[in-house]
């Protein structure tokens, strides 16, 4: 049964491909064969309702290219045509003095129904139709033909760079990318075919006429000289059927001209020209003034008022119709959507979790600043906060989901990374905060606050006191900068909590793509995905970012020749990215300002942490709380500068030493010597716990040991 099938279908393939060259032949022998009047009638007909066909094609079609074979479908058409216009012309040359019934019934009835007898109107009706095929539509449609294939050709350049630019940029797959391509190429194509078959269509009315002409004069000399026909005898009979001949041509001549001038034109939409002209015209406010004009004129005396009256009625009617559905569509776009019949007990998953790993939530007092109507100020804030962000940590920053809490205060709002609430605050978004930049020449009067981002004293004031405030020597911001500051800032303290195995996957395919081998000696061996994301957070946390991945990842594989173990694989990973480390505090060119530690207390230090190698917090309260305070008394100057330093420790002590700072100086890393690369200029600023003599001169008070 199978084989049956497959025969089958081949048996009907092959058919199928030898109906357009059978099809070719029998044109070429209607030029040649005299055919019988039967013949002629089929064939008009067939070219009729293959012309009514393309013509309902092209009108249906929703974008040029969905007919792309119309360039050669016009082909055979015309050819078809003048097959049958050359098999006529024999017959009513030959058989023309046997009576109107010579050349079929088809052209007798075109004689007789559309010219009622009169050959003299007939040509005055093919000479109408002649013009408006030949001038109008036809020239027309050569034209824009020809302007599209020149714009197409000239845009092709521009539309390949540009796919090739999506293909590079990962926005297109290679399969997209060369369908794209293909669809580019096809559609110069087309244009450039369409370019050359408008000569088809304008040619053909040329020959329509030329043909006309030696019906009739060749008609005339026949009857009279060889049928001994009278003059006007032989005008009426010959001249009856050439005409009745032509218009049967010219006719699907006509549709086949409208189908290729509506081709031609058409802009690419979703629907097909009579919906987009539908959906074009459906509009009150076109009709109304219709409505309106052809009313007035009704009124006027001596108009048909019969006729126009109801003319203005009926757009009237069209305008109250439109408008009332135009009402309906916003009344159910409004609406609430109905809510789904569901089972009361059933509890959804999206009702217990949100998958969003940034939250925004706003009182109702700021949702303006989201709100479209009124440029929403800060989501275009946000978006370039994650942008920076994603190019300053190396991995793209996901987006944030920003909605309305009834549950907050009107001009509160709450940021949450990864489910956990990290800061909160409020503003008002028609008020301007103004900073306290230190260095003020006079106050102005406002509701004192502080920056909810760097705790500076602030008073958030009228817009009118912007010029006041500035002179005054204060910074001032709007609301929407304030939340985007503070957003941030804490994106960038949490940044660790947003980077996950989906991201290591995808830094690992973008590595994949410059350096493969590279990747294949990182993962699945010595490492995991998971061992490598968590080895990627850790750095996060030290504030070290991941956009120089490669020699991250080259540091990783050579680090885990020595140790698998995530601690001291991260610390002997830190020491080979040191210049990495380091330029995130200083430029290449300046020293790097540091704060070390006495070697009384690094060997204290030492100490402690190998009485308790595994302990979160190896030091003892006491100590702890006396080197955040000395720490942060030498850092102060530093600090109140706006100046980024390091402090620099012994290996073994940086690791616990960072965690005990880091919730006071977040954005001052702590390193080992280690990771200090050797050429690099350093500069002491301070050493915490040294004796006075022995600290430079910028150097804060130091620690007391405790004994």
């Amino acid at each position: 049964m199978a084989t049956d099938a497959i025969k089958r279908k081949l048996w009907v393939g092959s058919i199928k491909g030898a109906i357009l060259p059978m099809a070719t032949l029998a044109l070429v022998g209607l030029m040649i064969v005299p055919v019988p009047s039967f013949l002629l009638d089929v064939g008009f007909i067939i070219n009729i309702m293959i012309s009514l066909a393309v013509l309902m094609v092209a009108l249906n079609a929703a974008k040029p290219l969905d007919f792309s074979a119309f360039p050669t479908v016009l082909l055979f058409a015309t050819l078809l045509r003048l097959g049958l216009n050359v098999a006529s012309t024999r017959v009513v040359l030959v058989n023309g003095h046997t009576g109107a019934a010579a050349a079929g019934h088809v052209i007798e009835a075109f004689g007789h129904f559309l010219i009622g007898g009169d050959y003299v109107v007939g040509l005055f009706v093919f000479g109408i139709l002649m013009i408006i095929n030949l001038v109008v539509i036809t020239k027309g449609a050569g034209r824009v033909s020809e302007v599209s294939a020149r714009f197409t050709l000239d845009a092709l350049p521009g539309k390949q760079m540009a796919i090739d630019a999506d293909l590079n940029a990962g926005l297109v797959t290679p399969e997209e990318a060369k369908a794209r391509r293909q669809e580019v190429a096809t559609e110069a194509d087309f244009y450039g075919s369409m370019d050359g078959a408008s000569k088809f269509v304008k040619g053909d009315a040329v020959a329509g006429v030329l043909i006309l002409a030696i019906n009739i004069l060749g008609g005339l000399v026949l009857g009279v000289v060889s049928h001994k026909m009278a003059v006007g005898d032989a005008a009426s009979t010959y001249i009856q059927l050439a005409i009745g001949d032509a218009l049967v041509a010219q006719i699907p001549a006509l549709l086949l001209s409208i189908a290729a001038a509506a081709i031609v034109t058409r802009v690419s939409s979703p629907l097909d020209l009579s919906n987009q002209i539908t959906s074009q015209f459906g509009s009150a406010k076109a009709w109304t003034p219709v409505a309106g004009i052809l009313g007035f004129l009704g009124l006027l005396p001596g108009m048909p008022h019969l006729i126009m009256i109801p003319a203005a009625a009926s757009a009237a009617g069209i305008a109250w119709k439109l408008n009332k559905n135009k009402k309906i569509a916003a009344i159910a776009a409004a609406a609430p959507p109905p809510a789904a019949i569901a089972n009361p007990s059933a509890i959804k998953w999206d009702e217990v979790s949100d998958g969003a790993p940034l939250s925004l939530e706003l009182g109702y007092g700021l949702v303006g600043l989201v709100d479209d109507r009124k440029g929403a100020p800060l989501m275009a804030r946000i978006t370039g906060i994650r942008r920076q962000l994603s190019r300053e940590l190396g991995f793209v920053v996901p987006l944030v989901r920003v909605r309305d809490n009834l549950a907050l205060g009107p001009n509160a709002y709450r940021i949450s990374v990864a489910g956990v609430v990290v800061g909160e605050d409020e503003c008002w978004p028609e008020d301007l905060l103004a900073l306290d930049s230190g260095d003020l020449t006079a106050t102005v009067e406002g509701r004192a606050c502080r920056d909810p981002s760097f705790g500076l004293e602030a008073v958030w004031i009228n817009p009118a006191q912007r010029g006041e405030a500035v002179v005054a020597g204060y910074t001032v911001v709007d609301a929407a900068t304030v939340i985007a500051t503070h957003l941030n800032q804490l994106v960038a303290n949490a940044a660790s909590d947003l980077f996950g195995m989906d991201e290591m996957q995808k830094l690992l395919d973008a590595l994949k793509e410059n350096a493969p081998q590279l990747v294949a000696g990182l993962t699945p061996a010595p490492l995991s995905l998971a061992q490598l994301a968590a080895v990627s957070r850790l750095l996060l946390v030290e504030g070290v970012p991941l956009k120089d991945f490669r020699r991250i990842a080259e540091a990783i594989v050579d680090a885990a020749r020595e140790t698998t173990e995530l601690v001291p694989l991260v610390e002997a990973v830190r020491q080979r990215i040191g210049a990495l480390i380091v330029q995130t505090v200083v430029p290449v060119r300046m020293p790097l300002p540091v704060i070390t530690l006495d070697a009384e207390l690094e060997g204290l230090l030492a100490q402690a942490i190998r009485v308790g190698p595994n302990a979160q917090h190896p030091f003892e309260p006491a100590l702890a709380q006396r080197i955040v305070s000395a720490v942060s008394d030498a850092a102060a100057p530093m600090v109140n500068a706006a100046s980024r330093f390091a402090l620099v420790t012994s290996p073994i002590a940086r690791r616990a030493l960072s965690r005990l700072l880091k919730p006071h100086l977040p954005d001052s890393p702590v390193m080992s010597f280690l990771e200090i690369p050797d050429g690099k200029a350093v500069e002491v600023v301070a050493i915490v716990g040294g004796k006075s003599g022995e600290a430079p001169a910028s150097a804060r008070p130091r620690l007391e040991m405790a004994q």
